[in-house]
């Protein structure tokens, strides 16, 4: 059983930053796949970014390469989603997931964290 708490949403202007947390528990976090989804009102949720259990394989969805970068550090049990450059697009709810995994899932995560609001303004 894994638990995962986001942190760090918040409102930005277009342009800024901001620096999404996830911590999970469980003593087999680093057995994990970590991923990012958002979803926007009206939206399907979307799968923006991801991170092997490694960290040595990462995905991300068109609309955020070379803005998003995903990290984790598997001594603290955190995920990060640093989030630069951006733009009112990207207004959504971000949900932290989990999966047990040797390849990064696109669909089928077990856990998810309860979702941290990103607003940025025009």
């Amino acid at each position: 059983q894994v638990q995962l708490v986001e942190s760090g949403g918040g409102l930005v202007q277009a342009g800024g930053s901001l620096r999404l947390s996830c911590v999970a528990s469980g003593r087999t976090f680093s057995r994990y796949c970590m991923a990012w989804f958002r979803q926007a009102p009206g939206k399907e949720r979307e799968l923006v970014a991801a991170i092997d259990w490694t960290g040595g394989d990462t995905y991300y969805v068109d609309s955020v390469k070379g803005r998003f970068t995903i990290s984790r550090d598997n001594a603290k049990n955190t995920a990060f989603l640093q989030m630069n450059s951006l733009k009112p697009e990207d207004t959504a709810v971000y949900y932290c997931a989990a999966e047990r995994s040797v390849t990064i899932p696109f669909a089928g995560y077990d856990y998810w964290g309860q979702g941290t609001q990103v607003t940025v303004s025009s």
